[in-house]
């Protein structure tokens, strides 16, 4: 059990660092234009390269753990993601949370507790 926990957080967190470089990257593309200087610095940035990385490690986590695990264990743990989304927005991009979303989190929090009980 701690193991599947282990590799869904790990795939979990990689997944909210995917989109956390791919919106820092969209920010820095400012508007879009069909010009070879704004082509150029979307294939240049940094961010948009990690954004793919992470998200091609979390997809070859998660085929590790749909192989080895049961789906209904496993797929109901990726709501973990949800809650590095939005500590991202609260602490990466400074959002202000509304405490409707926190107890959200929260929620999830015990459904992933739920889940993992046998």
């Amino acid at each position: 059990m701690f193991k599947l926990i282990s590799l869904v957080t790990l795939q979990s967190a990689l997944l909210a660092a995917s989109q956390i470089f791919l919106k820092k990257a969209l920010i820095a593309f400012g508007p879009f234009q069909w010009s070879f200087h704004f082509f150029k610095n979307v294939f240049t940035n940094l961010s948009f390269a990690m954004s793919g990385l992470t998200i091609a490690a979390a997809t070859l986590i998660w085929f590790f753990v749909l192989k080895r695990f049961d789906f209904s264990m496993a797929y109901p743990l990726i709501s973990i993601s949800y809650i590095f989304g939005v500590l991202a927005a609260r602490f990466v991009f400074h959002e202000t949370i509304p405490l409707t979303r926190w107890i959200g989190v929260l929620v999830i929090i015990v459904g992933v507790f739920l889940v993992v009980q046998k």
